[in-house]
C-alpha cells in the first residue's frame, strides 16, 4: 500500500491542479482557469481515505482538461488539508472563499461540512458535500448541497433488510460519539424498530477510544441476533476484533465506510459475514467502474480505500465542470450565487462513475443501496435495494 509521507502531503497542499497532462504551451494559451476548491483530510487519522479521494479528483481534473476543459478553459482545483477536523476545515474554507475566491468548493466528513456551512452561506459560495452522511446536512442553508445520499438512505435500507430479509429480530448498536455516528445510529434504531425488531443494546464510544470491552460486555449480555456498528474505518476493525475475542460471533453490519479492503486485511477471518452498504454502482452496474479500478491497480498497485467514496470524488470535478459549462452558455460570471443557480436549474446530471444525479429541492439526493458481504476474504454482492 502506498502511504503519503510528510513531504508529499506538503507538496499536495501547496499546489493547485489544472492538468497533469497538458503542456506548458497549453497553459499559456488559456486566458483564464475555472477555479474550485477541495477541502479534504490529507493528514491525520482519516488520511487513508482522504488521500485516495483527493487522488480520484486529481485524475478527474486531468481527464477533463486533457479533453479541452470547459470550452477550452482549464479547471483549476485548489486542494487544502482539513485533517477531518472542524476548526482546520474552517481555516481551509476561509482561505478558499476569501483568498482564492472560488465560487464553489467540495468537502466531506459530516463535522467539517457542518462547521464550514456558515461560511458558505455568509459568503454565498456553493458548498458541495461529497461523502458525508449526516441527515442534518440537508438543513444547513441555501448554499449547502449534498451529492452523496445521506444516512437515511443506506442505513435505513440496511436496517429494514436486516429484519425483513435476514430475519434478525433483535439488534445491538454500537456507535462512535460524533455527528455521523450519533445520527446514523438513531436512524438504524428507528427503522429497525419500525420494521418490527427490537434494539436490545445501544452503546456509544469515544472518538479516541481504543478499548471497547465495557460496551461489548453489555452487548454480550443482551445477546442480540445482529450487531450494527456506526463508526469510522479507524475504529470499526478494533471493535470487531475485540468483539470476536469476547466470544461474540453474531453477524455484523455497518454502512459504506466499512466497504474498505483495509478492514479485511486487518481482521482476516474475523471479517467473514460482515455486511456493508455502498451507494455507488459496482463493476457489473457500470463498465466505467472496472476501468477505474484497473487504473488504481496499474498506478497504485492496489484498489482504492473506500471505493464508493473515490467514485463520488472522481465525479465531483465533472459536476463542477457542468456548472461552469452552464455559466458559459448563459454568459454569467463565476460567482457562488450563479453556481447555485446552475445547480438547481440543471438539476439532473449524468456522471461517469456514479451515474445519474438528481439534485432535490430539499437538498437531498437518492440512489440505490448496494449491500455487500465478506465471503472468503472478498466483498461480494448481497442485494440491491431501490
Amino acid at each position: 500500500m502506498k502511504f503519503f509521507n510528510r513531504r508529499s502531503i506538503l507538496a499536495l497542499l501547496a499546489i493547485t491542479i489544472s492538468s497533469a497532462t497538458l503542456s506548458n504551451a497549453a497553459y499559456a494559451q488559456a486566458k483564464e482557469t475555472l477555479k474550485f476548491g477541495l477541502a479534504m483530510p490529507l493528514s491525520g487519522s482519516q488520511a487513508l481515505y482522504g488521500a485516495d479521494q483527493v487522488k480520484a479528483s486529481q485524475w478527474a481534473v486531468a481527464d477533463i482538461n486533457a479533453k479541452g476543459g470547459v470550452n477550452g478553459k482549464m479547471l483549476e482545483m485548489i486542494v487544502l488539508d482539513t485533517q477531518a477536523d472542524p476548526q482546520l476545515g474552517i481555516n481551509a474554507v476561509k482561505r478558499l472563499t476569501s483568498v482564492d475566491n472560488v465560487p464553489v468548493f467540495i468537502t466531506a466528513w459530516s463535522a467539517v461540512v457542518k462547521a464550514v456551512a456558515p461560511i458558505a452561506n455568509r459568503d454565498k459560495v456553493l458548498e458541495l458535500s461529497v461523502g458525508a452522511n449526516s441527515p442534518e446536512i440537508a438543513k444547513l442553508g441555501d448554499y449547502v448541497y449534498t451529492t452523496f445520499p445521506l444516512a437515511e438512505v443506506d442505513v435505513s435500507g440496511l436496517a429494514k433488510y436486516t429484519f425483513a430479509t435476514l430475519g434478525k429480530k433483535t439488534a445491538a448498536i454500537m456507535y462512535i460519539n460524533n455527528d455521523s455516528g450519533v445520527e446514523g445510529a438513531a436512524i438504524y434504531k428507528s427503522e429497525f424498530e419500525k420494521a418490527g425488531g427490537k434494539v436490545v443494546a445501544y452503546e456509544a464510544y469515544d472518538t479516541k477510544a481504543t478499548e471497547f470491552t465495557g460496551a461489548l460486555l453489555k452487548v454480550k449480555a443482551a445477546n442480540p441476533d445482529m450487531i450494527h456498528i456506526q463508526g469510522l474505518v479507524s475504529d470499526i476493525p478494533q471493535v470487531i476484533a475485540q468483539m470476536r475475542q469476547l466470544g461474540l460471533q453474531q453477524r455484523v453490519s455497518t454502512y459504506s465506510v466499512g466497504y474498505n479492503p483495509k478492514i479485511i486485511e486487518q481482521l482476516g477471518t474475523a471479517a467473514e459475514g460482515l455486511i456493508v452498504t455502498s451507494l455507488a454502482p459496482g463493476v457489473s452496474d457500470n463498465p466505467n467502474v472496472g476501468t477505474f479500478i484497473q487504473r488504481w491497480k496499474d498506478t497504485e498497485k492496489r484498489v482504492p480505500n473506500g471505493l464508493p467514496y473515490t467514485q463520488y470524488l472522481y465525479d465531483g470535478p465533472y459536476l463542477v465542470a457542468e456548472l461552469y459549462k452552464w455559466l458559459e452558455q448563459n454568459k454569467l460570471p463565476a460567482t457562488g450565487e450563479n453556481m447555485r443557480k446552475a445547480l438547481i436549474t440543471v438539476k439532473n446530471f449524468e456522471l461517469p462513475m456514479t451515474g445519474g444525479l438528481q439534485v432535490g429541492e430539499d437538498h437531498r439526493v437518492n440512489k440505490p443501496v448496494y449491500l455487500l458481504t465478506v465471503d472468503k476474504g472478498q466483498f461480494v454482492p448481497l442485494a440491491t435495494i431501490k
